[in-house]
């Protein structure tokens, strides 16, 4: 396993280049970054406000993390200056490596790294707001949580719309790891799911260069009870030649990434919004111990849909117990059918009272997972005080 903690959760960072530095600098202070910022290039005399050095030599010891944003060829000696200087690890943000043929020029730039951990090249690097620290030359919308999800891409500009994502889902952190020359989605999910305040890890997968190392990995946040959620792309014909084209990754038969998910416990999603739902769900109650279901809304139609929605996945609303049902049964009227989804109807709006006897009786009743459905109007000629 890598130790990636100096440069996942950094107390220094070095920024050498010009405008993405910038950028950076500025996201890491607006996010609170407490630790020291140097700035490096040779001709600027600032970057965001801090006083540039001219090159990583003049840096005074050493740091935990560097973000380059220097063309592809000066990347190398400036990443083999960074390890010298034992340096944590850098995110390489300039492209032109193995994605674009040049494989050669990558290898070159993992031997310059003599084993300090390297994210990408072609990455957008991360915002870790635990710890503060935004190596991102881009606009983010994240905002410091106490725990939350961490999200994985190889695609910087999906990571960007991660970090904008408005969903009630709270991301502790997102990383764009490009071509994963060195710091690989598997080194990732070591790091992150021995992190408690990492509730659930989210991963876009173009392709796994490494399945054996990422198996094991798989099976490490298992244990550690962090589940995985991918967003795997590449199904299609045009999508493999994309990933190829993107990340220099190949995406290989898709039915066998799904058999390696379905081995290991990931689940996978097809679309941004199920991939973002399925996290939030994990977020707030965890994996959970069984499919046993059961829905309470107050439409019959809702509770047709919730019902059907079931059929071709591992779950199911088994009807009320015995000793349930009729406790269900005295919250409510003659006219409520005590099934599984639960119809609760109208007769109790407005009335705390009974609605918190009804679903307390519903809730007692043995259920892996218990689900409300609520609508809450939005339109501005509505009240919902009314709801």
């Amino acid at each position: 396993m890598k130790n990636l903690s100096r440069l996942l959760n950094p107390r220094s960072i070095a920024f050498i280049g010009g405008h993405e530095c910038a950028v950076a600098i500025r996201r890491s202070r607006e996010l609170g970054f407490a630790g020291t910022i140097y700035a490096v290039h040779p001709k600027r005399e600032d970057l965001a406000g801090v006083p540039t050095l001219r090159s990583v030599d003049d840096i005074p010891g050493t740091v935990d993390a560097a973000f380059v944003a220097v063309k592809r060829e000066p990347t190398i000696e400036v990443v083999r200056a960074l390890a010298g200087k034992g340096c944590g690890g850098a995110v390489i943000y300039a492209a032109g490596f193995a994605e674009t043929g040049n494989a050669d020029l990558q290898q070159q730039l993992l031997a310059a790294a003599a084993g300090m951990p390297l994210m990408g090249p072609n990455c957008y690097g991360f915002v870790n707001t635990l710890a503060r620290a935004a190596l991102w030359p881009d606009e983010t919308g994240l905002e410091p949580v106490a725990r939350g999800v961490a999200l994985i891409t190889q695609s910087g500009n999906i990571a960007c719309n991660f970090t904008m994502m408005m969903r009630g889902l709270p991301v502790a952190a997102v990383y764009s790891i490009g071509n994963q020359v060195d710091v690989g989605m598997h080194d990732m999910v070591e790091a992150l799911s021995a992190d408690p305040r990492i509730s659930a890890i989210g991963l876009h997968v173009e392709g796994l260069p490494d399945v054996p190392a990422f198996a094991r990995a798989a099976s490490l946040a298992r244990r550690r009870r962090v589940p995985i959620v991918v967003l795997k792309t590449g199904r299609s014909e045009q999508g493999a030649k994309v990933a190829m084209s993107h990340t220099s990754s190949l995406a290989g038969a898709d039915s066998l990434y799904d058999a390696l998910f379905e081995r290991y416990g990931i689940a996978r999603m097809t679309s941004v919004s199920a991939f973002a739902e399925t996290l939030k769900f994990l977020h707030n109650g965890g994996p959970v111990a069984g499919s046993r279901l059961v829905s309470l809304s107050c439409s019959g139609g809702e509770a047709a849909l919730v019902a059907d929605m079931a059929l071709d996945r591992n779950v199911s609303f088994p009807p009320f117990d015995a000793e349930t049902k009729p406790r269900v049964a005295a919250t409510l009227n003659e006219y409520v059918a005590i099934d599984n989804p639960l119809d609760y109807h109208t007769f109790i709006w407005g009335q705390p009272e009974k609605l918190t006897a009804t679903f307390t009786e519903v809730l007692k009743g043995g259920f892996d997972v218990g689900m409300v459905i609520l609508a809450t109007p939005t339109h501005p000629k509505m009240k919902p005080d009314s709801w």
